[in-house]
């Protein structure tokens, strides 16, 4: 069975994202990190070599596979600052109407900039991520 290649490490985010060269994408990961410790409560922590996550889930599929996972997160990549949000709560499709300009896929938003976004729809989306993936794994943590 694969292993999930995607777990915690060691890294400080804000050394990462000072990595970033290109200055905008580096401010909107800063900006990011700031709002995502401020809705979650987590202090962020690396997941593998490029997202930065808060707080853990553990799952397991009926498959038998399992792994532990943030409950939220994101990465300033290249093209885009992906938000890791799952996509099955409730009034997600509204929120993401009120968003601004994004693209989404089923677990995560696409942004190229954080000024195209009303930040707090971005918070509420966050929030309710969270709510529900904890109440989907009640030993989230």
């Amino acid at each position: 069975m694969a292993k999930n290649k995607t777990k915690e490490t060691n890294v400080d985010p804000i050394d990462f994202i000072m990595q970033i060269e290109e200055e905008k994408r580096r401010a909107g990961g800063l900006r990011l990190l700031e709002i995502f410790e401020e809705v979650s409560g987590f202090k962020a922590k690396m997941w593998g070599p490029s997202i930065i996550g808060f707080g853990q889930y553990h799952y397991k599929y009926e498959s038998g596979h399992e792994g532990d996972a943030p409950l939220t997160g994101f990465s300033p990549r290249k093209d885009a600052l992906t938000l890791y949000l799952m996509a099955d709560y409730e009034n997600r499709e509204n929120l993401l109407a009120t968003l601004g300009k994004h693209k989404s896929s089923k677990g995560c938003v696409y942004i190229k900039k954080l000024d195209d976004v009303d930040i707090e729809v971005l918070k509420e989306l966050i929030s309710s991520c969270i709510k529900y993936t904890s109440e989907l794994y009640p030993d989230s943590k």
